[in-house]
């Protein structure tokens, strides 16, 4: 059984919380008003570290109400390999090994020109039955280079 697998996300928009810190407000008010809207199938919401602190992205769909202090930005998508582990207490070392033997035998390499990316997957109620999320990591990569 593989525990990776390959995504591709499509060139799309996306409403961008700015950068900042849990703790600092910038990060619960984009979670407050996200968490309004409607669920769908999947989660549409992604984290990622910036360099800064961290940035939290949501789909942008035409019509959307999206208050002013939020950019909506482009988002260039891309392939991605995806491992899914426990929020907050992923062995990073163990995962990132993981992901990188499922590329050395696929034909693709990290794309380091592209953020990480994480998304919790666990609605609710199951993060209630279970005691914490599962959370997809998202590792930007792209056809080995010759």
């Amino acid at each position: 059984m593989q525990g990776v697998r390959i995504y591709q996300i499509p060139p799309c928009r996306m409403v961008s919380s700015g950068t900042g810190m849990f703790g600092d407000g910038v990060l619960e008010r984009f979670n407050a008003w996200f968490s309004r809207q409607p669920r769908g199938i999947f989660p549409k919401d992604f984290l990622f570290w910036d360099g800064a602190g961290f940035r939290w992205l949501y789909l942008y769909e035409k019509g959307m109400e999206v208050p002013p202090e939020f950019d909506i930005m482009d988002f260039p998508g891309g392939l991605y390999a995806v491992a899914t582990d426990i929020d907050g207490q992923a062995d990073m070392e163990a995962l990132n090994r993981e992901v990188d033997a499922f590329l050395e035998k696929s034909g693709f390499e990290r794309d380091p020109d592209r953020f990480d990316l994480g998304k919790i997957i666990t609605p609710p109620s199951v993060s209630e039955i279970l005691g914490y999320n599962q959370t997809d990591y998202y590792t930007p990569i792209r056809a080995k280079q010759k």
